[in-house]
């Protein structure tokens, strides 16, 4: 598409007070328990949104293999993070909620009350009928549990990773352009306006807004397709917009900090976000004078766009993993096709990256 490939959604980062706490949580309870990468450093390419100046932090991507995109849990080290001051509302501009896939909503409620985990009395359905429910894990942030059919492994748990994202904006058509041509959610499923019984539990879910859900007409490809499988996303409109969820704080700070797209062809995809008019705000290949960043498990190429409200989406150009990294096994992304997927056999390798609770 456009000359660029997106295999589907690489990560949500998430801003967290402590990576041990927060990991254990997710780990327990959304299955993320494969670690792509986990390093401790400086975040030097990132200026725009830390203040001007290179950040220490400790950063974790772990991934649930049953399907979904993973989570990249990220802590300020030497700074002490910003909280948001008020919970997050329907109307407020940014990713109001992470989108995780099940197989079986009433299920996975069941399971999580077992558990001891705040959830609503029962499912509801969202405009288009489809059964879900909402919570919030640890800190407060919101998750939207989605029924899926795709999946990778079995592995019997609740739910698989990220299936896309809630993102409050001003202008849904102006987003679109973002949403729909770039990254290809060129499908409208629903486009509703009013007062939904979904998100009636939800801070402002009692007001009236606009609802547009999103999904893919052509499906992702390349390397990583399988595992991290199809997503959506929904953007939300209100009458008179909310805060922008991060005015006044630093990317990295608590919450839900960038959606991000793994990808091949990052040169062709800065061309075409600048004809559209999304220009990258970092690009890790010009940081670099024409090398990749190395995150010494995982090395490639980023870079970083905003949606019209100030939204971040991150693009990723993964160039080697680790496949067996206790025998020092990297696969090396650049010399394989772009548009195809990774057989079964070499994704299933990630599983030795597991870490057990």
């Amino acid at each position: 598409m456009k000359g660029y490939v997106i295999s589907g959604i690489q990560q949500m980062g998430i801003g967290v007070l402590n990576v041990k706490e927060a990991w254990d949580w997710y780990n327990r309870h959304f299955g993320m328990d494969c670690r792509v990468f986990e390093e401790e450093a400086e975040a030097k390419l990132m200026l725009p949104y830390t203040g001007g100046q290179p950040r220490s932090r400790h950063a974790v991507l772990a991934l649930n293999l049953q399907s979904g995109g993973g989570f990249e849990i990220w802590q300020y080290k030497g700074r002490e993070p910003v909280v948001k001051k008020e919970p997050v509302r329907i109307g407020d501009l940014g990713i109001l909620a992470c989108k995780m896939k099940t197989k079986d909503s009433q299920n996975t409620l069941a399971a999580f009350r077992q558990k001891g985990i705040t959830v609503p009395a029962d499912v509801t359905a969202d405009p288009s009928g489809k059964k879900t429910f909402f919570m919030k894990d640890l800190y407060g942030n919101i998750f939207q549990i989605v029924e899926a059919t795709d999946w990778f492994m079995d592995e019997k748990k609740m739910t698989g990773g990220s299936y896309g994202a809630v993102i409050g904006v001003t202008d849904i058509e102006k987003s679109r352009v973002l949403y729909s041509d770039i990254l290809g959610y060129d499908t409208v499923v629903y486009d509703k306006t009013g007062v939904f019984s979904d998100l009636s539990g939800l801070p402002g879910g009692d007001s009236e807004c606009r609802r547009v859900l999103l999904r893919r007409s052509i499906p992702f490809a390349g390397p990583f397709s399988k595992v991290l499988g199809n997503s959506e996303i929904e953007l939300i409109s209100t009458a008179v917009p909310g805060k922008k969820i991060f005015e006044g704080r630093f990317w990295g700070d608590p919450g839900f900090i960038h959606l991000c797209y793994d990808m091949r062809g990052m040169d062709e995809l800065k061309s075409f976000c600048e004809a559209k008019g999304f220009p990258f705000t970092v690009d890790s290949k010009k940081s670099h004078e024409g090398s990749v960043f190395d995150m010494g498990e995982a090395a490639g190429h980023f870079s970083y766009i905003e949606d019209p409200d100030g939204t971040l989406i991150e693009f990723v150009e993964t160039h080697k993993i680790p496949m067996l990294k206790k025998l020092g096994i990297y696969l090396d992304l650049r010399k394989r096709d772009p548009h195809k997927a990774l057989p079964n056999w070499m994704l299933s390798t990630l599983k030795f990256s597991r870490v057990k609770i």
